[in-house]
């Protein structure tokens, strides 16, 4: 019985052994299998916190979403930026983090990506914890297994606020300066760039106020959102340092920030205070719109409903605004003085009958301005050209306009000259022409020049002419009377002779025998008084008769002979001591000999006149001609009553004479006729007795030469210098 008991129990214990082993091997699997899984527990946790810095640590917003687009991890920068939890982030279509003007779109493209499985990348705000909206780049790719299947999505938001803001300024600043170069009024201008600012910046309000310096004044105000009761008194203000902020910032060029106008100490006693209060403002940011030379044009004043002072980001707008506000103020300045100048010029061109030309000699183009379009009476449409210029020019002026056009092609100067115009209804015109030559950079020629309509002077001139030549006619007849007795004297002389040898050559040939070389000899005595009275019958007709002036060569010499041959009776009469002292060479002028021969016998007769009462000394007279430095002089020196060193120029006023029975218009006259030939007529008192009066005319190369006389003439050489 207890062998078989024993066996049972030996049976038993093996097998309760053998399940202890079992036990024990199993315990120590399973300590093994738990030491492991929290060997992978910690591998986890450490790789979860590996990954959470990792996360935090990358330079941007990092989120992991669901497969069905869950957000299931966000990393700390999400957190720090938006201020609130991940169960509130998880409602982020619906809780206003995403900008309201951004939401639909990216609710449909986040929609569409998680549905497709597709990457997906977009731009939107987000609203940061202070409640401002920042641009972000949102970034989200798919993470699959080996299936295939998507099991997480990453996502990547990446903060791109300033260079959306930098776009966005660069695409307001080419907006503007388009409106700039399209040449838009300066207010529409201004009022553009002000609503830039205001978009960049909600919270403000702006206004441009551009500065007139001649007041110096403030010209006006562009605020659009600020009411007119609030710029129109800003308009005409005059610029100082003590009227509000704009004022400072204008007149010590400098940024003016008023954080709170109602407890600026600076502002407590102006008006200003209360007109900015009186419109709900409070902050005033004033600063200087300058050109690039520093001049201040204007200034750019930022408005705000509450106390503040400029951020960074409104620092950086002011700067941007300020240099196109620049611009669009200095170019509508450029071209305001532009028109101004352009009106003036063409003002002056039409008052002064002036136009003005441009001729690219190589092209044969011509440019011309209104004012020669008018003078030229062309039509604003028609197209100039030198064909056109040839239809109107005076068929004679043809050969000269073609000389000037050859030199001109030539690289040659033109100078002034002067052409004439026929037009279609054979009326004349008379231009003067002004052309300088300019060569530009390429070897191109171009004359610019100026055309000025001298019909009336013209005219005038001929006018004058003619009654000049109509007074000196009657001038030179008045002097007739005067001149009787000498003209008796000098014909009577002749015929005396012509009588006595009439009658001596009687006597020779009635002689036996007759006295035939005498005879002949008398006759030619005859011949010759005959010839002198008639010398001086021509002298008197060519001096007292009545033609036009004619330009011709004149020998001043022999010309002042003729008039001292009419005036040698008088000269005797009055005991005058004349000295001549005129050249034996010709001395050539150009102009008219009897206009000249006038001049040289009212110069002598009012010598004589000033010496007619003389007693108590000689009654010198001292009639010369001589040349220095191109010019042919005549002087008239005498020892009569003379006059005032006051009175120089007087003496040539029409109708101001010296004498009792003068009329004024004999040295008036002389003057103008001396001018018409290029000279000048003068007059100065004597260091003695007696008063010099000279003239001094251009004298044609080649003609006589020398100095002589030159110390006769020292007042006209003071003149002439």
């Amino acid at each position: 019985m207890n062998a078989p008991l024993d066996a049972m129990t030996v049976d038993l214990d093996e097998r309760v052994a053998e399940r202890i082993r079992e036990l024990v091997t199993a315990n120590e699997a399973l300590k093994q299998e738990l030491a492991e899984r929290r060997r992978v527990e910690a591998a986890l946790r450490e790789s979860e916190r590996t990954s959470r810095s990792v996360l935090d640590g990358i330079p941007g917003l990092v989120a992991i979403l669901s497969p069905d687009g869950g957000l299931e991890v966000i990393n700390r920068q999400i957190l720090e930026y938006c201020g609130r939890t991940l169960e509130e982030l998880r409602n982020w279509d619906t809780n206003g983090t995403v900008h309201h003007e951004d939401l639909p779109r990216t609710v449909e493209i986040f929609t569409q990506a998680i549905a497709g499985g597709v990457p997906y990348q977009m731009e939107h705000r987000l609203r940061r914890y202070d409640g401002a909206y920042r641009w972000f780049d949102d970034r989200g790719i798919p993470a699959r297994n080996d299936a295939g299947q998507i099991v997480r999505w990453y996502v990547l938001l990446t903060d791109i606020d300033q260079r959306k803001r930098a776009e966005t300024h660069l695409a307001g600043e080419k907006r503007l300066l388009e409106l700039i170069a399209a040449g838009r009024p300066v207010r529409e201008v201004l009022f553009a760039i002000c609503r830039f600012f205001e978009e960049a910046c909600a919270d403000c309000c702006c206004g441009i106020y551009p500065i007139d310096w001649n007041g110096p004044i403030f010209q006006f105000g562009i605020a659009p959102s600020l009411p007119a009761s609030y710029i129109d008194p800003i308009e005409g203000l005059p610029v100082g340092c003590d009227i509000a902020p704009c004022g400072i910032a204008a007149h010590d060029n400098i940024q003016v920030i008023a954080e709170d106008i109602e407890t600026d100490p600076r502002w407590q006693e102006t008006p200003y205070r209360n007109h900015v209060l009186r419109h709900g403002l409070r902050a005033v940011w004033s600063t200087p719109i300058c050109s690039p030379d520093g001049r201040v044009l204007g200034t750019f004043c930022i408005y705000q409903r509450k106390p503040g002072v400029p951020s960074a980001h409104h620092q950086d707008l002011i700067a941007h605004v300020t240099h196109v506000a620049s611009i669009a103020i200095e170019r509508a300045q450029a071209e305001d003085a532009l028109r101004r100048s352009e009106m003036l010029l063409a003002e002056g061109q039409r008052l002064s009958q002036t136009g003005t030309y441009s001729w690219r000699v190589e092209t044969d183009r011509l440019t011309f301005s209104d004012e020669l379009r008018r003078i030229f009476e062309l039509d604003r449409d028609i197209v100039v050209t030198i064909e056109r210029i040839r239809e109107r020019v005076h068929p004679d002026d043809h050969p000269l306009l073609v000389q000037k056009m050859e030199r001109a092609r030539a690289g040659q100067e033109n100078g002034e000259y002067e052409i004439r115009l026929r037009m279609p209804d054979s009326r004349l015109k008379h231009l003067r022409v002004f052309g300088r030559l300019i060569r530009h950079g390429d070897g191109r020629l171009e004359c610019l020049g100026a055309v000025q309509d001298v019909t009336g002077r013209r005219l005038a001139e001929e006018a004058r002419d003619s009654a000049r030549s109509e007074l000196a006619h009657v001038t030179r007849i008045m002097s007739l009377g005067a001149l009787t007795a000498s003209i008796a004297h000098e014909v009577n002389q002749p015929l005396a002779g012509i009588m006595t040898n009439a009658s001596t050559c009687l006597r020779m040939l009635a002689a036996d025998p007759p006295n035939i070389e005498g005879a002949r000899e008398t006759a030619r005595r005859t011949i010759r008084d005959g010839n002198r009275a008639g010398d001086v019958i021509s002298r008197l007709r060519a001096l007292f008769g009545k033609k036009a002036a004619v330009s011709e060569t004149v020998d001043l010499n022999e010309a002042t002979r003729g008039v001292l041959a009419l005036l040698f009776g008088d000269i005797l009469r009055n005991r005058l001591v004349l000295r001549v002292e005129l050249g034996d060479e010709p001395l050539l002028v150009t102009g008219d000999r009897v206009q000249l021969q006038q001049v040289i016998l009212n110069l002598v007769r009012n010598a004589l006149d000033a010496m007619r009462d003389i007693n108590d000394r000689p009654r010198d007279l001292l009639v010369g001609t001589a040349t220095e430095n191109g010019l042919a002089r005549l002087i008239v020196k005498d020892a009569g009553v003379g006059f005032a060193p006051q009175e120089a120029e007087r003496l040539f006023d029409t109708f101001y004479t010296t004498k009792s029975d003068g009329m004024g218009i004999g040295l008036s006259l002389s003057r103008s006729i001396i001018e018409s030939h290029g000279g000048m007529l003068h007059a100065a008192p004597n260091d003695g007795p007696g008063a010099t009066f000279s003239f001094f005319i251009p004298r044609l190369a080649g003609s006589a030469t020398g100095d002589r006389g030159a110390s006769e003439l020292p007042a006209l050489r003071a003149s002439a210098s």
